[in-house]
């Protein structure tokens, strides 16, 4: 049977028509798709859904023909009044489709927008703080709101390490990883590191591979590094580099030893004579006792082919330090990691 497109309900084009010219609209303290009292009392979710898509959809026909549909606006406007958890959070997650959808009227929104929509944050009901993070992360995609979103950065690092919702995690990490991190929340990564391990330590994929990528961002940072590999972890970390693993969390994993390697090996880290708990991830990754040699080996022959290589990155950056001017071809046997007993 060939698939179909759902259809809309039919009082769909009827409600774009008086969308059009509906003073009932108009009314900032509401969005518009719930500011038709007489269609929310009598309409079930799915149809709710309906008048959202349409709403929209007009939206997007105006700014498509150079006209500012306004819609953006109405919907901040109505974020400043006082709403149930419930609608606020419906809110956010329109305005969030706005901002993608609605480049010009995204561009024209102003900080104090911005400010609006951190200060969601600090709600109580944890569906309000994830729609607002999802909101700053599209906003992100614009450039001259970064420096202001970043000022945020501290208080989703917050909710990360206080609150435990695997999609309050996901959703703080995803606006993080689209954000150049400021050198003042540095203090506040490092007391975040032990619960970004625990993230990456969890059975929750999304929220694993987001955590990795952030602290392969950080393992980038001098002054972090040695607080990434001087922070506890459990015994069976290896197990993220099994090959049952999927490969995209595999080769984010390879990718972060990657750089935990190269950046222990520089010079001026080699320098200081560092010491690590016997829990550390670098004892882990790196220690006597390690056995991620045999894990990278079996990861070499591994079906997906960018795992392949970025195992074959790591052993290379195991056996050669990074300020050796030679060819990896060229390093020394006689130190190689992968000849230890």
């Amino acid at each position: 049977m060939a698939w179909a497109a759902p259809v809309p309900p039919p009082f769909i084009p009827t409600l774009l028509a008086f969308c059009e010219g509906s003073s009932h609209v108009s009314n900032v303290c509401a969005p518009r798709v719930i500011t038709l009292p007489f269609l929310t009392a009598a309409l079930p979710g799915s149809s709710l859904n309906w008048v959202g898509v349409a709403v929209l959809g007009l939206a997007i026909e105006r700014e498509r023909h150079g006209r500012d549909s306004g819609e953006l606006r109405r919907l901040l406007n109505s974020l400043e009044c006082k709403q149930d958890e419930y609608t606020r959070s419906m809110i956010l997650h329109s305005i969030t489709r706005c901002v993608y959808l609605l480049e010009a009227e995204a561009s024209a929104c102003t900080t104090d927008d911005i400010m609006l929509v951190g200060s969601m944050l600090d709600d109580k009901d944890n569906s309000v703080r994830i729609q607002a993070l999802n909101t700053l992360k599209a906003f992100s995609g614009i450039r001259k709101f970064r420096l202001k979103i970043q000022e945020h950065s501290i208080k989703v690092l917050e909710l990360i390490s206080t609150i435990w919702d695997s999609e309050l995690h996901i959703a703080s990490l995803r606006l993080l990883n689209n954000l150049p991190l400021p050198d003042f929340a540095h203090p506040q990564l490092r007391r975040v590191m032990p619960a970004l391990m625990e993230i990456l330590q969890s059975n929750y994929i999304l929220a694993q591979v987001q955590a990795i990528r952030l602290l392969s961002s950080l393992a980038q940072k001098n002054d972090l590094l040695y607080d990434i590999l001087n922070c506890q972890v459990h015994s069976n970390f290896l197990n993220l580099f099994q090959a049952t693993q999927p490969g995209s969390l595999l080769f984010e994993v390879l990718l972060f030893a990657e750089r935990l390697s190269e950046g222990r090996n520089t010079s001026h880290y080699r320098a200081v004579k560092w010491h690590y708990n016997e829990k550390s991830l670098h004892e882990a990754l790196f220690g006597d006792e390690s056995r991620l040699a045999d894990r990278l080996l079996a990861l070499v022959i591994h079906p997906e082919e960018e795992v392949q290589i970025q195992a074959c990155k790591v052993i290379v950056s195991l056996q050669c330090p990074q300020d050796m001017q030679v060819r990896p071809s060229f390093c020394q046997a006689s130190h190689s990691y992968f000849d230890r007993e």
